[in-house]
């Protein structure tokens, strides 16, 4: 009986990045699929950080295919074309070895069945080589090439932070390990960071965020001492302040009202014992909170149902806290999630802000007097972070933002901002708003 024969790694990478740059499709989506095809843990590394890469340096080296091609490459071709810029990623950011990863990109266009073009991914290359210094500079010539960033976002950036863009820019870029976050319900921190040296695995614990702990390197997290105990789960440091500036006591009534994929409604359980409705809107994303709170071994009350309509889920209690992470442009965690940039438009902003003010609208009458509502978003643009928070104390009379002070960022209106890199975490924005009045 014949064998399939061995995916090929790069090949894997090449689809994957096609259907994300080209295709419009979710990284890590993309990345779910395609990577069973490689069976041994190490190709699935490699291809994973090929696809990382790629992604988040693909502004930038498909900007150097029209300076490298003949002509355009068909449409049709899209694998093809996502490996042209995986073969420059290997020799600029990945620092893989010249031979190898020329020799093996054009092995992968064979495996892609684009033998008759093996040639010309050869050349393409080779021409790379020796025109390098002369093509990196038309490259730095151009704001996007030169950052990796789209010029709508370059345009935010400036002008919201014109004395931090450049950091927040270099920080976009960063190749960055996972932090986890160790649940402390089970463990301490000292006691799992030991287990994690015991395992030869180098971590750092954080500096002022009890719960987080950063590893040296990426590595597969499902292996990591007691993941399958739920000792731990992975969750950037930012993230895990929300739970902390929620502080919610033990019996709170507590709603996080968009809660998938559920690492703050975990962790606000992994703090205190309170009674937390976790709400989602499609089945799926409900789903993967369900199971992270199984790998965890916490109980939530898990509903399924629109947050902007609550007399359609709502039991009529008010809740103390409600936690809304609100949907967002996320260019705060462009390190962590790359393919963001190649997908956010500056279009999508006055639907994603109409969004947050509906919510905060809809959410607010559930609130206990007295109660919080913490305001979040994984973004670092001010109209839906600061602004959007000022619009809404502004608009409701009851409302008041309750002041923030952590080592990290700094108040930006009612709330506090951290942008990306600052003290190792991604770009956050909190606001603490308190519905005046006695519970």
């Amino acid at each position: 009986m014949s064998t399939a024969a061995p995916a090929d790694t790069r090949a894997v990478a090449a689809r994957a990045l096609a259907e994300i740059a080209l295709g419009g499709r979710s990284l890590r989506e993309v990345l779910a699929q395609q990577l069973p095809q490689l069976s041994a843990q190490r190709e699935r590394a490699f291809a994973s950080a090929l696809v990382f890469a790629g992604a988040r340096g693909w502004l930038r080296w498909n900007a150097a295919l029209p300076l490298l091609l003949q002509k355009p490459l068909s449409r049709r071709l899209g694998a093809l074309h996502a490996l042209l810029v995986l073969g420059l990623t290997q020799l600029e950011d990945l620092g893989v070895p010249t031979h190898a990863a020329v020799a093996a990109t054009v092995q992968a266009a064979r495996a892609l069945g684009h033998d008759a073009q093996r040639g010309m991914v050869n050349a393409v290359l080779r021409r790379w080589l020796r025109e390098r210094t002369a093509l990196l500079t038309q490259l730095d010539a151009d704001s996007v090439s030169r950052t990796r960033l789209p010029t709508w976002l370059l345009q935010a950036l400036y002008a919201d932070w014109p004395a931090q863009a450049d950091a927040i820019i270099s920080a976009s870029n960063a190749e960055v390990p996972p932090t986890l976050r160790v649940n402390l319900a089970r463990v301490t921190r000292a006691d799992y960071v030991q287990r994690l040296a015991a395992a030869g695995i180098d971590a750092r614990p954080h500096a002022w965020i009890d719960s987080a702990v950063t590893l040296s390197a990426s590595l597969d997290v499902t292996r990591l001492p007691g993941w399958g105990e739920g000792l731990c789960a992975v969750q950037d440091g930012a993230a895990q302040l929300a739970a902390l500036l929620l502080d919610a006591p033990p019996g709170a009534r507590v709603l996080d009202a968009c809660a998938a994929p559920g690492g703050k409604a975990c962790h606000i359980l992994e703090r205190s014992a309170v009674q937390l409705t976790a709400l989602e809107l499609a089945p799926a994303r409900l789903a993967r909170v369900r199971d992270n709170l199984a790998r965890l071994h916490l109980h939530a009350d898990l509903r399924m149902g629109d947050a902007t309509q609550p007399a359609l889920w709502w039991d009529g209690v008010a809740c103390t806290h409600i936690l809304l992470d609100a949907p967002c442009s996320a260019t705060g965690v462009l390190r962590r999630q790359p393919d963001v940039r190649l997908h956010r438009r500056a279009s999508d902003l006055p639907a994603l802000l109409a969004q947050q003010r509906t919510l905060l609208d809809a959410l607010w009458p559930l609130l206990a007097p007295g109660g919080t509502l913490l305001y979040a978003t994984c973004s670092v643009l001010r109209n839906e972070n600061a602004a959007q928070a000022a619009a809404f104390v502004a608009a409701h009379a009851d409302a008041e933002a309750l002041p923030i002070a952590l080592p990290a960022g700094r108040a930006d209106g009612p709330g506090w901002q951290i942008l990306p890199g600052e003290d190792g975490l991604d770009g956050m924005f909190y606001a603490r708003l308190r519905k005046r009045g006695r519970c």
